[in-house]
């Protein structure tokens, strides 16, 4: 089992990682950003339609990463049940998450009381902000998670953005790993501050990078 002072994403060194991979992305913005995009994908994968996209069918801004994963999709699903604050985490860089309060403790075992997210249940990233929904449940291939904080749901200044998981067998036992974001909103300041591009997909792609390469080694080796 391994111990906390040895999980992935904690420690000093991990959390400088992180802001350093940030602050990268941030400045490196005009030059890799469209890559960045579609990190991982093959062929059509940054286009194809994916479960819960009709959820934001006209995103002002979407990306779309993957990665192969040596196991098979019922190996993967388990880590992707129990993802958010207060379960099993984001599998990502802890130390980092938590110097601004997220209070995660990723996990590298199996949680039996998350293995069954249904519709409607909130998923926390934070455990003072508004929480993400479960719309979407197909075990083991996809989990959709949907967020509209109901401080934008006045007509002139919304917003809605999702989280989407998708797990695609392959023909040798191997398994292609998604996750995209899509989100729409207002012209106000405060819901492109909120949803907007920026700085929000720079910093989402490298925790997300991070936890869909967690992840993989999760499914792979079983912890």
């Amino acid at each position: 089992m391994t111990t906390s002072a040895h999980l992935p994403g904690v420690g000093f060194l991990a959390a400088l990682e992180g802001v350093g991979l940030v602050a990268w992305n941030l400045v490196a913005t005009p030059f890799l950003g469209r890559k960045r995009l579609r990190w991982g994908t093959k062929e059509t994968e940054a286009t194809d339609p994916l479960p819960g996209d009709e959820l934001v069918p006209n995103p002002k801004w979407s990306y779309t990463l993957g990665l192969d994963v040596a196991a098979p999709p019922e190996a993967i699903w388990p880590w992707i049940a129990q993802i958010g604050q207060g379960r099993g985490g984001f599998y990502s860089y802890q130390t980092l998450e938590n110097m601004v309060g997220c209070e995660i403790n990723n996990t590298t075992e199996i949680l039996p009381e998350y293995q069954h997210p249904e519709v409607g249940d909130e998923v926390y990233l934070h455990p003072t902000a508004p929480p993400l929904q479960v719309e979407i449940v197909e075990p083991p291939h996809a989990l959709v998670l949907c967020g509209s904080p109901t401080d934008f749901a006045a007509e002139e200044n919304w917003g809605i953005s999702t989280w989407q998981f998708n797990v695609r067998p392959r023909s040798d036992g191997m398994s292609r790993l998604l996750t995209r974001g899509r989100s729409d909103f207002s012209p106000g300041w405060v819901t492109r501050l909120t949803f907007g591009r920026i700085p929000i997909e720079p910093i989402t792609f490298v925790m997300s990078r991070k936890m869909l390469l967690e992840i993989k080694r999760l499914a792979e080796t079983g912890c």
